[in-house]
């Protein structure tokens, strides 16, 4: 083994991989990250990883899922996800995003675990408040077009059909809408958005089958710039096309296949067979890494075996600042000059709280009031009546001090947002 040095110089009491740049941000107030209350500050990148791990899920990880915040100085960044595995959802939900605000979905390939949340928010974001716009999902095309990513979303809302007509029974407006942008895999550092002093750009992947892209941010606005890889063999054009970013994520799997066998009872055979025709060793990664010349290079989409290990086969050829990007919830913030990152320590529930509405309308032009959307299928165009006629009588249940008028039907006086009371309520003012 090479003699170990500090790259970045002599640092005493520093360590020996730790660059001078690792240390907290502005935005930082403390040592952990609690959510909601840290405003990101204008100009700062904050990488959330809201899953880790392709399988097992566990307690303290999750399907894959990257939140990407780009700071102005609000408590609303701009957001971009990158994959939205199975339990991402709560994570997202406990970092204090509000279901509106989850909009733009960059998916990286078509294995389940790093889509699954995606059916279960999108019936209750429109449902949540996401009247005024629906989401935009970004995904690569496949070999044929029953494989690409429009046509999973199509699938999706077949396969969802009972539960977005029985909420169409609720104010939903034009949260049901998707607008999905299929780009062509082959379109190797093709752009999928443009907008904002921000580009986003993609290309294909060794991942066993054709469909398979990893994803590159320039927020030039900022200067920063961040690369996911999705899943994938170690390839030529991730060097090429994530060439010099700031944040370098990659998926990793260390090769230890003997001892995956006996924690998971997965043969060996099968366990290689899987990592050497799907997935990146950490041997690969830390080789990645040490040809992009990232200031952080990070693995995400992985699962816990022994660290130290793991870190070693990446030591093997990286000898800067690397960070795991797990597990749930691990944040990272990146400015110009720091990189720092920490753990959110997470509310039992949700941590989301009312809008403040001069946000959502930055633009500053507040109307004094919001209608809510008039449902499109109310329940008695769905529904037999004979069940309705089952209801029990409320004054059954209800205590004679707390009965209340049902609202069962929709009524364009009382379907009304007052934005003034609920700035008022928010500011506790009168």
């Amino acid at each position: 083994m090479n003699e170990m040095h500090n790259p970045y110089g002599r640092s005493p009491g520093g360590g020996i991989t730790l660059p001078p740049y690792y240390r907290p941000t502005p935005s930082c107030s403390s040592n952990n990250f609690f959510p909601p209350n840290e405003h990101l500050a204008k100009g700062e990148m904050r990488i959330c990883f809201v899953g880790s791990t392709p399988w097992p899920p566990t307690l303290k990880q999750s399907g894959t899922a990257i939140m990407l915040e780009l700071g102005n100085g609000t408590a609303f960044p701009r957001r971009l996800f990158f994959d939205f595995g199975n339990g991402c959802v709560k994570n997202i939900l406990q970092l204090g995003v509000q279901p509106p605000l989850i909009r733009d979905v960059f998916i990286s390939h078509l294995h389940v675990d790093h889509y699954a949340d995606l059916p279960y928010l999108y019936p209750f974001r429109a449902w949540s408040g996401g009247w005024r716009e629906g989401m935009r999902i970004f995904g690569p095309s496949g070999d044929r077009p029953e494989t690409g990513t429009r046509y999973m979303i199509d699938k999706m809302k077949e396969m969802l059909t009972w539960h977005l007509e029985n909420f169409d029974h609720c104010p939903i407006g034009e949260g049901f809408n998707i607008d999905v942008t299929e780009f062509d895999y082959k379109d190797d550092n093709g752009i999928c958005l443009q907008e904002d002093g921000l580009t986003v750009r993609h290309w294909g992947r060794s991942h066993v089958k054709s469909g398979a892209s990893a994803y590159r941010v320039d927020w030039e606005e900022a200067g920063l710039s961040f690369a996911w890889t999705g899943d994938g063999r170690p390839d030529e054009s991730t060097i090429e096309f994530a060439q010099g970013v700031d944040v370098f994520v990659t998926e990793g799997q260390a090769d230890v296949m003997q001892l995956l066998n006996y924690k998971y009872g997965t043969p060996k055979e099968v366990l290689q067979f899987t990592i050497d025709t799907y997935h990146t060793p950490y041997y690969a990664a830390g080789y990645l890494m040490s040809k992009i010349q990232p200031r952080v290079g990070v693995i995400c989409h992985y699962s816990e075996e022994p660290e130290g290990e793991a870190i070693t086969e990446i030591r093997a050829h990286w000898p800067g600042l690397f960070l795991y990007g797990g597990p749930d919830i691990k944040v990272i913030n990146v400015t110009k000059d720091r990189i720092w990152d920490r753990m959110a320590l997470r509310p039992q529930s949700a941590a989301i709280s009312p809008p403040d509405m001069r946000d959502v309308f930055p633009e500053g032009q507040l109307p004094d009031t919001i209608p809510i959307p008039k449902p499109r299928l109310p329940r008695e165009e769905q529904q037999d009546a004979y069940l309705r006629e089952r209801e029990l009588d409320p004054n059954v249940y209800y205590p004679a001090d707390v009965r209340r008028p049902l609202t069962q039907h929709y009524d364009e006086k009382t379907f009304v947002m007052d934005v003034k009371a609920m700035i008022a309520a928010r500011d506790h003012t009168d």
